[in-house]
């Protein structure tokens, strides 16, 4: 697969999203899926995630997030553009 066949996705959670386990049940669902990135809680209260991989992929991993963890969102802002290829695993950031 090209490097033109993969996205990223940029996506800020709001709501009850930090002190629940948001970001480790994502990386551990990030582990199931072909995708890069990181996780990292905002000072403002909101969690910012950012993916890159396959379309399909990313798609899917972020429907993972929303089944374990939609109780927890209140807002879900996203912006999609081409992959940058900076990420070679996809981590929690602090």
């Amino acid at each position: 697969m090209s490097e033109h066949d993969r996205e990223q996705r940029e996506i800020h959670y709001a709501g009850s999203v930090q002190g629940v386990g948001f970001r480790y049940v994502v990386r551990s669902l990030a582990a199931r899926f072909d995708v890069t990135g990181f996780v990292r809680n905002l000072p403002d209260g909101r969690v910012h995630l950012v993916v890159e991989g396959p379309a399909r992929e990313v798609d899917d991993f972020l429907d993972a997030i929303k089944a374990e963890m939609a109780t927890y969102v209140r807002d879900v802002q996203e912006t999609t553009r081409p992959a940058a290829g900076r990420f070679y695993a996809f981590e929690i950031r602090h």
